[in-house]
C-alpha cells in the first residue's frame, strides 16, 4: 500500500468495517476482457462475503467462466471542504476521510443448502435494522430454490482508513473542532477518530 500510515493492519478492524456496511461492489472480469462492477447487498458471515442473486446473468456468467474476483466496500466519513480553509481556498485541499476494505478471492454458487439457508438467514439480519422479527427461511422456504447464493472466499484483504494520519496533533485538534461545529453527516465520528488517533 503506498500510504501505509493509513493501512489497517488489525483483521478485526476489517471484519468490522465489513459488518457494518451492507453494500458493496463486485468486480469480475467480462468476456470481452473489460471489469464488471456490480452493487451488491451482501452480508460478512464466517469469514466469505455472501450475496443472492438470479439464476442467470452477466455478473454469474463471468463469475462461472473467471472465478477470481475482488470485492470492496467504504464508509464515507466526513468530507473536509473548502469553508475549513477560510478565504480563497486552494480548491485542491478539499479531502474525504474514510475507511474501506478490498478483498480477492474466488466467487463461487453455495450447492450446500445449509450453507444457502445460512446465508440467506444472515442477508435478511443484517438488512433489517432495527431488527424485524420474520419467519426464518429454511431449506423448504419457496424463494430458496428460485435464486442462487455466491460466497466470495477470501485470499486476500486490505484495509484503509484515511482519517488525517500525517497531520500533526493540533492540526487533527483543528479539524476535529471544525467538523464537530459544522454536525453534518458522518462528522462526529470523524471528528472523534481524529481526536483519537493523535
Amino acid at each position: 500500500m503506498k500510504r501505509a500510515r493509513c493501512e489497517i493492519t488489525d483483521r478485526t478492524a476489517m471484519d468490522a468495517i465489513l459488518q457494518r456496511t451492507t453494500i458493496g461492489r463486485l468486480a469480475t472480469l467480462g468476456n470481452d476482457g473489460y471489469p464488471y462492477i456490480t452493487p451488491v447487498n451482501y452480508v460478512y458471515l464466517d469469514g466469505s462475503i455472501y450475496f443472492h442473486c438470479a439464476r442467470a446473468g452477466e455478473k454469474l456468467d463471468n463469475i462461472r467462466r473467471d472465478p477470481r474476483v475482488c470485492f470492496t466496500v467504504d464508509i464515507p466519513l466526513a468530507y473536509l471542504d473548502l469553508g475549513y480553509y477560510g478565504d480563497l481556498p486552494e480548491p485542491c485541499l478539499v479531502h474525504q476521510f474514510y475507511h474501506c476494505v478490498i478483498i480477492r478471492g474466488r466467487a463461487e454458487v453455495v450447492e450446500r443448502i445449509d450453507e444457502k439457508v445460512r446465508a440467506l438467514n444472515g442477508l435478511v439480519t443484517a438488512h433489517e435494522k432495527p431488527a424485524t422479527e420474520f419467519p426464518p427461511i429454511t431449506a423448504e422456504t419457496p424463494a430458496v430454490a428460485l435464486c442462487l447464493v455466491v460466497a466470495v472466499r477470501i485470499e486476500s484483504i486490505t484495509g484503509k482508513s484515511d482519517l488525517a494520519q500525517k497531520k500533526d496533533r493540533q492540526t487533527k485538534q483543528r479539524l476535529a473542532s471544525y467538523l464537530h461545529r459544522r454536525n453534518l453527516q458522518g462528522d462526529e465520528e470523524a471528528a472523534r477518530l481524529l481526536r483519537e488517533s493523535e
